[in-house]
């Protein structure tokens, strides 16, 4: 990988959806064994920057979907919003 397909502005841009789809594509790749030694090291590094983004929208993703409770005495809470 080039430089700049590791630089860390361009991961940052990526939607969930195509962080994911790239790290699907790293982790085939380097399950096939077929990567050279420098190749694969940087594709892991990209993996896992791409990861921590991914964790990152999930992240920011639940915390919208928590939902916002009145309390007794009208206290403001949120709690984990339930899909069941």
């Amino acid at each position: 990988m080039t430089d700049a397909a590791s630089n860390p502005a361009d991961i940052a841009a990526l939607s969930f959806e195509e962080a994911l789809a790239q790290l699907e594509r790293i982790v085939a790749e380097l399950e096939s064994g077929q990567a050279p030694l420098e190749r694969s090291i940087d594709i892991y590094e990209r993996g896992a920057a791409l990861k921590a983004h991914c964790e990152k929208k999930l992240e920011a993703a639940r915390l919208k979907v928590e939902k916002i409770v009145l309390g007794q005495g009208g206290a403001v809470t949120a709690e984990a919003a339930e899909f069941n």
